[in-house]
């Protein structure tokens, strides 16, 4: 059985949160809390497998509740956020200080979305519910991003690949920042990462990757150019994709596929990566539930290109690299803090 304390200063979210996860036999909500200091009386009493935190409440806010819990009882913590620039903000935070995921609060709203929010959450929680959670180093509990050390960008040899995609879902956001901070500017690359977001997340998690890294980093729109040392992240809601110009390749922002699971889509930017430049891509899977990216990589290996999966003890959830991983599709499985040296590595290799 895993045990969840729902926190959140509004009695109907309490209570919405709690109807949808005890919908599940193997989840039982233990208690609830109105505000964080409530919240951390409640962890110290009653040690929940999981804890659904709202950020803004009297007394003592979420943010400020996440750091005491990383600090002084760790474990995975869901965070429900508004789905507004300021909600991104603050939810991109919480993920730096040891978040593992999201939920959204527009679980109040009539919505025909409402089946899958709630088996969206049922499964949120129970999946970081099996992960064994690791305290969160001091360093990582600043509230400021800080720059990682930069990883050399040049090797012996000629580059063979110049186009780096990347895919990514739950615990991502702390996953790539490490990657892209640690790159140096002049990383002879253009990253393309597809992490799944809501629309309202990609502008600030754009924002912030470039506050805190060498290069220039920005939310993909349809005519951008494939350029060395830029990084595009791809908009929440629709998909990323390269379209081969006479003399350049740029972007394109698109709405089809329209019958896959996540938009933006993983297997969509690689399949338009392998198509596009074939062998010149590097595939790279972070963490993330589920296998989007394992199609895409299939065709990217046919192509020639390569690719490198995170590894199991770095993930939050070890479901997409483990997919490509078990069909021997991995040219590398790399801890996430030797990830930005493996990938310039294999730009020559």
């Amino acid at each position: 059985m895993i045990t969840v304390l729902v926190v959140d200063d509004s009695a109907f979210m309490r209570k919405a949160i709690s109807s949808m996860l005890e919908k599940d036999g193997d989840i039982q909500v233990v208690g609830s809390a109105r505000n964080g200091q409530e919240a951390l009386d409640k962890i110290r009493s009653l040690d929940p497998d999981v804890v659904t935190l709202d950020i803004e409440m009297p007394v003592m806010d979420g943010l400020s509740a996440l750091r005491h819990i990383m600090m002084e009882a760790p474990r995975p913590v869901l965070m429900v956020s508004s789905l507004t620039t300021e909600g991104a903000e603050d939810t991109l935070k919480a993920m730096e200080l040891g978040a593992v995921d999201f939920i959204p609060k527009q679980l109040s709203k009539v919505s025909l979305d409402i089946v899958k929010i709630e088996d969206d959450l049922r499964r949120k929680v129970k999946t970081v519910a099996k992960r064994k959670f690791k305290a969160i180093p001091q360093a990582r509990r600043k509230s400021a991003p800080a720059r990682q050390q930069a990883v050399p960008s040049k090797r012996r040899g000629a580059q063979i690949r110049d186009i780096v995609a990347i895919g990514v879902s739950t615990g991502g956001p702390p996953a790539v920042q490490k990657i892209i901070s640690s790159l140096q500017s002049d990383f002879p690359a253009c990253v393309l990462i597809a992490q799944h977001m809501p629309a309202a997340f990609t502008g600030a998690f754009a924002k912030r990757l470039n506050d805190v890294s060498s290069l220039q980093v920005k939310e993909a729109q349809t005519g951008d150019r494939i350029e060395k040392g830029r990084v595009y992240i791809a908009p929440g809601g629709r998909h990323l994709k390269i379209n081969q110009k006479v003399s350049h390749i740029q972007l394109e922002i698109a709405t089809e596929p329209d019958d896959v699971l996540y938009k933006p889509s993983v297997d969509v930017l690689m399949e338009s990566v392998a198509g596009g430049v074939g062998k010149r891509g590097l595939g790279v899977i972070l963490t993330g539930m589920g296998k989007d990216g394992l199609l895409g990589i299939r065709v990217l290996k046919r192509k020639g290109g390569k690719a490198l999966a995170q590894s199991d003890s770095t993930c939050v959830v070890y479901g997409m690299p483990r997919a490509i991983v078990d069909e021997g599709l991995a040219d590398g499985v790399v801890d996430i803090d030797d990830m930005a040296e493996s990938i310039v590595a294999h730009l020559y290799q």
